[in-house]
């Protein structure tokens, strides 16, 4: 397979972390004296950082702006990502065979860079990513092509020999329209979308430990 670039994702590709968001826009919301409807974690678990901000705004009134409740969110997950993340199992495996056969990597991430970089820094996952983007940074969400141009830019590789690492439905759908291979990731936060990423993903991976002979 002629792969030459890989773009990952980071909460539920990468890290094993996306259980710490459901926690988190609940928590949020109640520290700011509101009660959250019970449809929250349905309301925002394909959202971006930039699309939760927004959401909070048009649904509950929110009066702040997209960074102080970006700033807020992170003041509550930087201590959950701190005490309780890992990578997946078996993602170093993959990464080493990538970087032996010399392919290009990044990270394009929903969340803050800051917390993003602390993550992969405290996970030993770092030294493999040449840059990160967040979508956070960039003000748009995976819903649209920015964070992958970004990526697709820095790297300098063929489109079509770039693959998007994602576990979200909705960041494959924006990745496929752009004409990148994707390789669908397994999250159990994601499973109930599991057979449509199936069907969109050029690859599948289901478990990491048994990846790398995929490429």
């Amino acid at each position: 397979m002629n792969i030459s670039g890989a773009i990952f994702d980071m909460d539920g590709t990468l890290t094993d972390s996306m259980f710490l968001w459901r926690d988190v826009v609940k928590k949020y919301l109640v520290s700011c004296g509101i009660t959250p409807l019970e449809t929250l974690w349905e309301d925002t678990k394909n959202k971006s950082a930039v699309e939760i901000t927004q959401h909070f705004r048009d649904v509950y009134g929110l009066n702040k702006s997209t960074r102080e409740i970006a700033d807020g969110i992170d003041s509550l997950v930087e201590p959950m990502y701190r005490q309780g993340v890992l990578p997946k199992d078996g993602i170093f495996l993959l990464l080493d065979r990538l970087k032996e056969r010399g392919v290009k990597m990044c990270v394009a991430s929903a969340t803050d860079l800051e917390i993003v970089e602390m993550v992969l820094s405290d996970t030993g996952l770092r030294p493999y990513f040449s840059a990160v983007f967040s979508c956070v940074t960039l003000g748009s969400g995976k819903d649209k092509p920015l964070i992958f141009e970004k990526a697709l830019s820095h790297l300098g590789t063929p489109k079509e020999e770039t693959f998007v690492f994602e576990d979200a439905l909705y960041a494959i759908k924006t990745a496929k329209k752009m004409g990148l291979p994707v390789a669908g990731v397994y999250d159990a936060y994601s499973d109930e979308d599991t057979e449509q990423i199936k069907a969109l993903s050029d690859i599948y991976i289901q478990d990491f430990r048994l990846s790398p002979d995929l490429f």
